[in-house]
């Protein structure tokens, strides 16, 4: 059974793979050859917590689940499970930057159907380990020429627009106010921490695209109740998954409106329809995401020299 270490994921997963497979995952459960079953949590009197999803997708081949445990002091580990279609164990990999990666993907693809041809000018909320991920995949789909950064620490905030400037070769630039970073953007993306609204609607103009990351559980959001309501479209990677994990739109939208982005990109639902309306994709991280890039990962990583020596380890 294949190990792989952070290190060879990263190694072996570029982002614009990541958004392919990602969005050929969602094309396989819009055409009903792939099953999500949403996260479910396990909580201790310890304070440690159990997260548990899986899915399978029938069309590549593949079956499996994530795990990870959380501790308020013991801090976070994850890990995929990877298994073929007909039940043989292929892999075990550690699955942080996977998880990362796979995250920045699914915005990719939602931006890439959601947002304007012509966007240009991304604002982004946090400046923390998922909001590089954001970025990345942001950049690789529209052709951004500015970014504004605003995070509640100065210092982080000007730390990742000097770090992720040069690395993606667009101008990073931080401000002052998540207001300052909004007006005038084409494309907004929160994925921050925070328990209440760091986003406002009243900010929000004509035309933009706002990605919700941040948030998976009902008592914290990132968007106000103004900011979810003036988008006339909202998607979410799973409407199951929302109503029990999306603290953004929990009473402030009608279940049945709400799109899935797997329909969106196989034509099944509408997307974006004029160049004015305001789009909003709500993400909550999908189990079928992370086995549609760990398929990948393995396939890679037995064609590697050295892979026979990692393919029995028993860490």
């Amino acid at each position: 059974m294949l190990y792989l270490t952070e290190a060879e994921v990263r190694a072996l997963l570029p982002m614009e793979k990541a958004i392919e497979l990602v969005e050929t995952g969602l094309r396989h459960w819009a055409a009903g050859r792939a099953e999500n079953h949403p996260r479910r949590r396990l909580h201790l009197e310890s304070s440690a917590t159990l997260h548990y999803m899986a899915a399978a997708d029938l069309e590549a081949g593949y079956l499996g689940a994530k795990l990870y445990t959380t501790h308020p002091t013991g801090g976070a580990h994850f890990y995929v499970l990877l298994f073929s279609s007909d039940g043989a164990p292929l892999a075990w990999m550690e699955a942080n930057a996977l998880g990362q990666i796979r995250t920045g993907a699914a915005t990719g693809v939602a931006t890439r159907h959601l947002a304007r041809p012509d966007a240009r000018v991304v604002a982004l909320f946090g400046s923390g380990f998922q909001a590089r991920g954001q970025l990345e995949a942001v950049v690789r789909v529209r052709a951004v020429d500015e970014v504004r950064v605003y995070s509640r620490s100065e210092e982080r905030r000007r730390r990742f627009a000097e770090e992720m400037g040069p690395i993606l070769g667009v101008a990073v630039r931080p401000v002052g106010s998540g207001e300052e970073a909004v007006r005038g953007a084409d494309i907004v993306v929160t994925a921050t921490s925070a328990r209440d609204p760091v986003l406002l609607g009243r900010w929000l103009e004509p035309g933009m695209h706002v990605n919700a990351v941040g948030s998976n559980h009902l008592k914290r959001k990132e968007l106000d109740a103004e900011a979810v309501a003036r988008a006339t479209l909202v998607v979410a990677d799973s409407v199951e998954q929302a109503q029990t994990e999306s603290g953004d739109l929990l009473g402030t939208v009608n279940w049945d409106q709400v799109r899935e982005l797997a329909d969106v990109i196989a034509g099944k639902a509408p997307g974006r329809t004029t160049r004015d309306e305001i789009t909003l994709f709500k993400s909550n991280g999908l189990a079928l995401e992370d086995i549609a890039v760990a398929g990948y990962l393995y396939e890679q990583a037995t064609q590697t020299p050295g892979s026979a020596d990692r393919r029995h380890a028993t860490r």
